[in-house]
């Protein structure tokens, strides 16, 4: 996989196709990534005795990574990943404008 948490990424399939965020968290286990703004979910909370009357919270539900493209830095669109070696360390690269991300 090649994502990390902070990574600017842009949803190329599915309801949220075309909103863009940052990714929050990545699971690289079961391929999946939770983006800010994407994928939002109601999830009820019982009554506890902290919280009496309960309450409905919104969290942000992992899409697969398949499902997101990185964001070019250069020029803002959706782009692959490659790598290359610099100064002994392997950098990840954009595809599209060859920029470092």
């Amino acid at each position: 996989m090649n994502l990390i948490k902070g990574d600017k990424v842009i949803v190329i399939a599915g309801k949220d196709k075309g909103k863009t965020g940052a990714i929050q968290k990545v699971d690289p286990k079961t391929n999946r990534v939770v983006v800010e703004g994407v994928n939002l979910r109601k999830k009820h909370k019982k009554p506890t005795q902290q919280n009496p009357e309960g309450s409905v919270v919104e969290i942000y539900a992992p899409i697969h990574a398949s499902n997101v493209m990185l964001v070019d830095p250069k020029t803002k669109k959706p782009t692959r990943v490659g790598h290359k070696v610099v100064k002994g360390k392997k950098v990840r690269v954009a595809k599209a404008s060859g920029t470092e991300l």
